[in-house]
């Protein structure tokens, strides 16, 4: 004897809003900016904020890379006399100023730790956070220089220093067009220190971003990209002061 069984229709609740039936949410997911709770992803946002430096240190380091080719060439290549009708070597050696010189790489240097300093704080800051958040729970006054504003101001420093070492070249008689080989000294120095005046500004930036009120994790973004960059300075300079010592 066959028995009939009912069937039985389910249905998702309804959101309250108009007539259509919406499917409750799934947990999980997130659009890479946001974890699956809603809350920012920082530490995807910090992967993207290294890649796009990356990119943007690229075209700097062909922009030098064409600098020093030029430079290269330029040393062996005879240009036309018209007074004795002869090809000659005009390429002369710069009286650099190498105290001046040495004193402003030892500063960038020594910025270069300091920044360093500035990025490992406000990283274990951020590791530390979700501890200092529990109730009853703290880890005492910790103490620690101002490494950011310590870094800004040996970047201000070399800075200063780079425009005494040009005034010094003057004085010894290297102007911008006294010669190729100065010409090639003022560019590679002068170039080096407008990309390092950006720097400084994402510097003061970045020490300006607690009175915005932005999230430790976001301040962390921000110094964790100029310390690279700063980083990056550093080495690009001390490349540059190797090859018009080495290199002349």
């Amino acid at each position: 004897m066959a028995t009939l069984s009912p069937s039985v229709t389910l249905k998702y609740p309804t959101t309250g809003r108009g007539a259509g039936e919406v499917p409750p949410p799934t947990g999980g997911g997130g659009d890479g900016d946001q974890g699956g709770s809603g809350s920012p992803d920082y530490s995807e946002r910090l992967r993207r904020a290294r890649l796009g430096l990356a990119v943007a240190i690229a075209p700097i380091i062909m922009l030098f890379v064409s600098f020093t080719s030029a430079y290269i060439v330029r040393q062996g290549l005879p240009t036309f006399d018209e007074h004795t009708g002869k090809y000659v070597r005009d390429w002369l050696a710069v009286n650099l100023p190498m105290v001046l010189l040495l004193i402003n790489t030892g500063l960038l240097v020594l910025s270069s730790v300091t920044m360093e300093m500035a990025r490992r704080k406000i990283a274990r800051q951020v590791a530390l956070a979700p501890v200092q958040s529990i109730p009853g729970v703290s880890l005492g006054n910790e103490r620690s220089l101002p490494w950011l504003n310590i870094t800004t101001v040996l970047g201000l420093a070399f800075l200063a220093g780079q425009w005494l070492a040009w005034r010094e070249l003057a004085a010894r008689g290297f102007y911008l067009a006294t010669s190729a080989s100065s010409s090639f000294v003022y560019l590679l120095t002068g170039t080096h220190a407008i990309h390092l005046a950006g720097g400084v500004v994402a510097l003061v930036y970045a020490a300006l971003t607690p009175l915005f009120h932005k999230p430790l994790e976001a301040q962390r973004i921000v110094i964790d990209v100029a310390a690279w960059y700063w980083h990056f300075m550093a080495l690009l300079w001390i490349y540059i002061f190797a090859l018009l010592v080495f290199a002349r």
